[in-house]
């Protein structure tokens, strides 16, 4: 016997909610990537950048396969409304998600580029520190906030965001005066690199918050500060 509409309908749920519990649980994993990457750029550790590029394998994997999952769903159960607006939001998800690893990979790929011992300058390993410590926070509020639909945490996104950006303006500015020893300035270019990495990736855990506006209001907004108002936040004409 052919299941019922209804049946049909619980399965889809099942599936969709499935699909979101594993984008979701994705940002863990980048989380954890992102941990282990700057413990490595902190202790010079080559051999623990090379497991974070090894990692990587298991978040393109996962991207692959919820891409797949989800366009079946679309192909074959055709969802409307809401549920159209959720498999396309978990699409800019995941693929959000597949990029912040990428980021932990180009960070862990400089790496070994500098040697078991370079000339490191302890504030700049602090100030990336720091960086890496909010962008988590972000991502750990990214989630929450899809997870629990709530729109206001994921705003507030974009003032933790401005933390990071300012850290990030710090750490080039600091690079750039590093002085004239050559081996300090590469050291000292690689981490404007890494600092754009991590900044990078708060961008994308920003992105996860617009993906849940779109989601509940079927309109998509670039989230801005409150010196850069969004579309939504302008006064009305009269």
């Amino acid at each position: 016997m052919a299941p019922s509409d209804s049946e049909l309908r619980v399965r889809f749920q099942e599936e969709l909610t499935d699909i979101e519990r594993a984008a979701l649980g994705g940002l863990d994993l980048v989380r954890d990537q992102l941990r282990r990457v700057l413990e490595a750029v902190e202790h010079q550790d080559v051999a623990l950048a090379a497991e974070v590029v090894a990692g990587d394998d298991e978040l393109d994997r996962l991207y692959r396969e919820l891409h797949e999952r989800i366009l079946s769903l679309l192909a074959l159960q055709a969802p409307v409304a809401g549920d159209l607006r959720l498999c396309a939001a978990l699409l800019h998800v995941i693929r959000s998600v597949e990029r912040m690893g990428d980021q932990c990979v180009n960070v862990a790929k400089l790496i070994p580029l500098d040697g078991h011992h370079p000339p490191t300058h302890p504030t700049l390993l602090e100030e990336l520190g720091v960086m890496g410590r909010l962008v988590s926070q972000e991502i750990d509020q990214s989630k929450r906030a899809f997870a629990e639909r709530d729109l206001a945490l994921a705003r507030d996104l974009i003032h933790q965001d401005r933390d990071v950006n300012e850290l990030n303006r710090r750490v080039f500015q600091f690079a750039w005066e590093s002085g004239d020893d050559p081996d300090a300035r590469e050291w000292a270019m690689h981490m404007i690199l890494a600092a754009r990495a991590v900044e990078r990736m708060g961008d994308l855990s920003v992105d996860v918050g617009e993906q849940l506006g779109f989601v509940l209001t079927g309109q998509f907004e670039e989230f801005r500060d409150a010196s850069h108002p969004s579309a939504s936040d302008a006064a009305p004409s009269v």
